[in-house]
């Protein structure tokens, strides 16, 4: 019998490239599953890591099922005086952009 999600650890992981807020954990796919995250992977054009890939699907899974809250969108609005500052297009056009 394969365990689709064998978790053998959650620990801290605290690095230069991680925060304290996140967990390392080991996990062991079926050959089915592992090929069509493969799959996927390759038919991006820009090519997720498995981590992000890994990441979503569980965000998703869990939000379904009612254990993490679902992100609301992000809303963009500007100041209601704008920024103060009139030149800004033309600022931008002097440096070349």
């Amino acid at each position: 019998m394969v365990r689709a999600l064998a978790f053998t650890s959650f620990t801290a992981f605290i690095g230069r490239r991680y925060n304290s807020g996140m967990k390392r954990a080991t996990v062991t796919f079926p050959d089915e599953l592992a090929e069509a995250v493969h799959r996927y992977v390759r038919s991006q054009e820009a090519r997720p890591a498995l981590t992000a890939v890994v990441q979503a699907a569980l965000r998703q899974y869990l939000t379904d099922r009612g254990y993490l809250r679902a992100r609301g969108p992000l809303h963009n609005s500007p100041a209601h005086r704008g920024s103060g500052r009139h030149n800004v297009s033309r600022s931008e056009q002097s440096v070349g952009c």
